[in-house]
């Protein structure tokens, strides 16, 4: 599973970097600690659907679960993820990013919105 974070640069532009995760020991699994969120977003997005640029709504996790989507940057670069992938859209301000459902089917995600 990747895990990237979209969040606004000093330049005005929205970036990504990988996320590392800081699992701790738990009874029966590793876990990264808990964060408080507001609730779940359940979405789909028809194939080929395109929004232009934009900032992230509110801090939130954002997890592909079916289907493929392309995230533009700026910088011209374009950033594909698929199941299972997701971002913590933190861009809220400045230029923004491109989104795109890509592939022949619907992408669904689940966001997740974090506490403030």
């Amino acid at each position: 599973m990747r895990l990237f974070r979209l969040y606004t640069g000093p330049d005005n532009e929205s970036h990504l970097e990988e996320m590392k995760f800081n699992f701790e020991p738990d009874e029966h699994a590793d876990r990264v600690a808990m964060q408080a969120a507001k609730g779940v977003i359940i979405s789909r997005m028809a194939p080929g659907t395109f929004i232009d640029w934009h900032n992230a709504p509110r801090r939130q996790y954002v997890i592909t679960l079916s289907g493929a989507v392309e995230i533009g940057l700026g910088d011209g670069s374009v950033h594909r993820f698929g199941p299972g992938e997701g971002i913590l859209a933190e861009d809220l301000t400045g230029h923004g990013h491109t989104t795109r459902a890509v592939g022949t089917e619907p992408r669904f995600t689940m966001a997740i919105p974090l506490a403030d």
